[in-house]
């Protein structure tokens, strides 16, 4: 009888040792910080970058999705850098303080990017930095609205400035500035 209780005893031991030395000797997936969706991320300062992706359909007009995550306890301008016909073109974005931004999506603030050169499916290089922080760039993928999950994130182009509007007289010549346009009247 006692020898049952050893060996049953043996047995349990050996069991609990078998399936609790998992956590010894391999790593837990938790604690592996990964992209779980299409974009990249990365982190400077107190600002997280979190999940970029370029919606574009062209390779020259393209929307910034991205999140950003501010921990800090002021807002922070972000600055944005690409390369765009041999010349570095910035854009930038306020972040307020202790909130997550997101820029690019539905009824939120847009990061728009012109004149860049770099096909659907590529990597975009992109530069973040603010303030006196060292900055970081992340190879951004350039994604398309053919993909259902971004169809509805196409990139408007900023709006170009337009010449302005001169009245001219029926005849074609230019109205003296400051004067109403002359309208036809009826006789009483």
């Amino acid at each position: 009888m006692r020898a049952r209780i050893v060996a049953s005893v043996v047995v349990a031991a050996g069991i609990l040792l078998g399936t609790s030395g998992c956590n010894l000797f391999a790593p837990q997936a938790t604690t592996n910080i990964y992209d779980a969706s299409d974009g990249v991320s990365g982190n400077v300062g107190d600002l997280a970058i979190r999940n970029a992706v370029l919606i574009s359909d062209n390779g020259e007009l393209g929307n910034l999705l991205v999140t950003v995550v501010n921990s800090g306890k002021t807002e922070q301008t972000l600055t944005v850098q690409f390369s765009a016909g041999g010349k570095k073109v910035t854009q930038q974005v306020d972040v307020p303080a202790n909130s997550t931004t997101s820029f690019g999506d539905t009824g939120q603030p847009g990061i728009v990017l012109e004149g860049f050169d770099a096909i659907p499916g590529a990597l975009l290089p992109l530069f973040f930095q603010y303030g006196e922080q060292t900055g970081i760039e992340l190879l951004v993928p350039v994604l398309t609205t053919s993909l259902p999950e971004y169809s509805s994130f196409s990139p408007t182009p900023s709006p170009k400035p337009t010449a302005d509007i001169i009245p001219i007289e029926p005849n074609g010549a230019p109205l003296p500035t400051g004067n109403p346009i002359p309208t036809e009247t009826t006789a009483p």
